[in-house]
């Protein structure tokens, strides 16, 4: 079995400003804290499987400014495969995140070099795809990056997990060539045009919508949990009652999670609960990268 995976995705480093709440229109308002942090939903997520001893590799692209130095410092510093990063000139990619005392997030990026990606990187790791078992994308690189690695990766017999955040108009071929189809209920709302309120609700959605795209669909409900589906079977995994600090970073934990499970031979169903218990963990604690469980914290 291919046990390795590849992310292609983004690079962020993140500001988290703890507050009680947002301020208002026109209003100055100081905050409780601030912390800096690398992030980006590519680079969280690529962490968290290399976290749980995935063999990873991140291709990406980072500003030649302090930065980008962190951003790179970091990855390597978790174990991440970091030869597919490349440097570029003008600014990387930042996060400006709202972390509130009730557990939500509020974040707005900068794209910055995220966006700088090239078909030539991508053809730069093409001879990685022979060994790599699962690429993971998300939607903070251009769109037309993500379908030429979708197609890549297929011609590679790669399976391929797209995390479609945040949400972007994107043709359902695209999506249907997508083995794994992984949003929150914003993002699934936004792809099938109506909202799932409770866990039964979004077994129904992601049901209709892997039945539509022949694949697995996966909604992440935030507290309540997730609900996957492979157009035949759809199940509901609750999530796990814990105190949550801050939410920072808990779906690309949970999208980790997935990428640890399927490429050591489970079903997306046991993946997604395992995938829970990762979530679980990273709520707990402060900050994304940082707060992610290893294997040995996951009970």
């Amino acid at each position: 079995m291919r046990s390795k995976v590849l992310v292609v995705g983004s690079m962020n480093y993140d500001i988290i400003l703890k507050a009680k709440r947002l301020p208002e229109q026109g209003e100055t308002m100081p905050v409780d804290g601030c912390t800096f942090a690398a992030g980006g939903k590519g680079a969280n997520q690529a962490v968290q499987a290399a976290k749980l001893g995935v063999d990873t590799w991140m291709a990406g692209c980072l500003g030649n400014d302090p930065m980008g130095d962190f951003l790179y410092n970091t990855a390597a510093g978790f174990g991440l495969q970091t030869e597919h990063i490349r440097r570029v000139d003008g600014p990387t990619g930042l996060g400006v995140v709202h972390a509130l005392e009730n557990g939500s997030v509020h974040a707005s990026i900068v794209r910055g070099a995220n966006f700088e990606i090239t078909r030539d990187d991508i053809d730069a790791v093409e001879p990685l795809l022979d060994e790599v078992g699962l690429v993971i994308l998300q939607m903070e690189i251009p769109l037309d990056i993500n379908r030429y690695v979708i197609d890549k990766a297929k011609e590679h017999g790669c399976k391929v997990l797209l995390n479609a955040a945040p949400a972007e108009p994107f043709e359902k071929e695209y999506l249907a060539k997508c083995d794994y189809l992984v949003v929150n209920e914003v993002e699934a709302a936004f792809y099938a045009g109506r909202t799932a309120a409770t866990l039964e609700e979004g077994c129904a959605m992601a049901s209709e919508m892997a039945a539509e795209l022949h694949n697995t669909v996966v909604i992440t409900m935030g507290s309540e949990g997730a609900v996957v589906s492979d157009g035949s079977r759809a199940e509901a995994v609750p999530s796990m009652k814990v105190k949550a600090i801050e939410t920072t970073g808990a779906g690309d934990s949970f999208i980790g999670g997935i990428a640890y499970a399927v490429t050591n031979g489970m079903d997306i169903f046991e993946a997604c609960r395992f995938a829970t218990k990762c979530s679980a963990v990273t709520v707990t604690r402060l900050g994304a990268q940082n707060s992610m469980p290893t294997l040995s914290e996951i009970g």
